[in-house]
């Protein structure tokens, strides 16, 4: 495995971590001089996979982090989590899938959605979409404004 594969690994493993997301790691990919196209391909897969995971998992991961946020003596419902409630709430699947990669994380819109009644399989198109657009989007702009590093 060459140096360039090893880069698209990376990203393929940063895009499924929570809070790097692909719209995270692409531009970060693409300034190091990964190829554009490969890179949102690498990054859309690897945070694909954990969409589809918390999404499918949403009410059990909900129920894990709320018992051991308690045990832990913090409060059971995280601030992150309350802003993806309310976010929810005010915005319905629609809103989370457009605006979650940007404010709270697309996992975390996954689980907040489905927690919410929202079917999985919805739950995991909706957002992946969303995510892939956005980091089509930022790969187009960092790529056309030719943003590169010193």
């Amino acid at each position: 495995m060459d140096l360039e594969q090893l880069g698209y690994f990376g990203v393929f493993l940063a895009g499924a971590i929570p809070w790097f997301e692909a719209i995270g790691v692409v531009p970060a990919g693409i300034l190091f001089g990964l190829d554009p196209i490969l890179t949102v391909i690498s990054a859309v897969l690897g945070n694909l996979i954990t969409i589809a995971l918390f999404a499918y998992a949403g009410d059990q991961i909900r129920t894990w982090i709320l018992k051991r946020r308690e045990a832990s003596g913090k409060k059971p419902k995280s601030d992150r989590f309350e802003r993806a409630q309310k976010a929810f709430d005010k915005y319905g699947i629609y809103g989370m899938a457009a605006l979650g990669p940007i404010l709270i994380g697309t996992q975390f819109a996954a689980a907040a959605s489905v927690a919410a009644g929202v079917k999985p399989i919805k739950v995991t198109i909706l957002i992946s979409t969303a995510m892939a657009l956005w980091a089509i989007l930022i790969a187009l702009a960092i790529t056309a404004l030719g943003i590169t590093l010193p």
